[in-house]
């Protein structure tokens, strides 16, 4: 139960600190919104150092490195099939690719499911995808490219978390720390090959910053939720964060949640429930 409440958590953290990077990357080309975000992530994290200890192992290091290039990728590959494709048709495909990977990978690994938890499984997959789903009639069908890329983002997103929950159980934050690290470096590197085309408008400095704290506190929950439970369950429930993002947009902004969303957010509510009886 605690381990659902933290990825419950988790995924409400990364909800808001996606609906405020969207709205930082409004003002300003979104690697600008990055550069803010990511030293607020990294001090996040090395605030929590002294409070939760940080054992710089090799598997720490080697894990954490690892999860910093995916995240590298996922961000890379994400905001490439958006701009490209339907966003309603691709984001659902990467949401349901970065929950259904983790949960293979726990599978494999000898996890099990209760009666509840299989029942719940499908369920929280099938919320994902309706959750993270925008308008459904007159969309254009994606093109063979734009697929493959919504597949990578959301396979780069699963490898982080699964590169995350490898981790050794006593290395604390370091993983988080070491991650945020590669992650930032490849992202400065990205900025400074592009800098001629990041245009000159400054970003949304408390709204990327927020984004960035937030991002480290889902990061953290997850980190928390999968060693103290299973990779499957823990994946999928994290995995349902457009409903934080789906959720905020009615409230700030007034966008319309569409009888799709609904229904996936009603589905989120009895598949949690049952995956809570695990």
């Amino acid at each position: 139960m605690i381990a659902l409440l933290l990825a419950l958590g988790s995924s409400l953290a990364y909800g808001c600190a996606d609906f405020l990077g969207g709205l930082g990357a409004r003002k300003a080309h979104v690697l600008r919104t990055v550069l803010v975000a990511a030293p607020a992530s990294l001090a996040v994290e090395l605030l929590l150092w002294p409070l939760l200890g940080a054992s710089f192992d090799a598997g720490a290091l080697a894990w954490g490195a690892a999860s910093g290039v995916a995240s590298a990728a996922a961000f890379a590959l994400l905001y490439r099939t958006l701009a490209i494709g339907p966003m309603n048709v691709l984001s659902p495909v990467t949401a349901l690719v970065s929950a259904a990977l983790p949960v293979a990978v726990g599978l494999l690994q000898g996890e099990h499911l209760t009666a509840a938890g299989l029942a719940g499984l499908p369920l929280a997959l099938a919320a994902v995808v309706l959750v993270s789903a925008g308008h459904g009639a007159g969309s254009a069908r994606p093109s063979r490219t734009a697929l493959l890329l919504a597949f990578g983002a959301g396979g780069a997103i699963a490898l982080q978390l699964v590169f995350l929950h490898q981790a050794p159980a006593g290395s604390g934050v370091a993983p988080l720390i070491v991650g945020r690290a590669v992650s930032s470096a490849v992202t400065l590197a990205a900025a400074g090959l592009m800098r001629r085309g990041l245009g000159s408008e400054r970003p949304a400095y408390a709204m990327s910053a927020a984004a960035g704290v937030l991002d480290s506190v889902a990061n953290l929950l997850f980190l928390l939720a999968a060693r103290g439970g299973d990779l499957t369950v823990v994946a999928v429930i994290t995995a349902l964060y457009p409903a934080g993002t789906v959720l905020l947009a009615r409230g700030v902004l007034a966008e319309r949640i569409h009888r799709s969303q609904l229904v996936g957010l009603g589905t989120a509510a009895v598949a949690v429930s049952l995956l809570a009886l695990t």
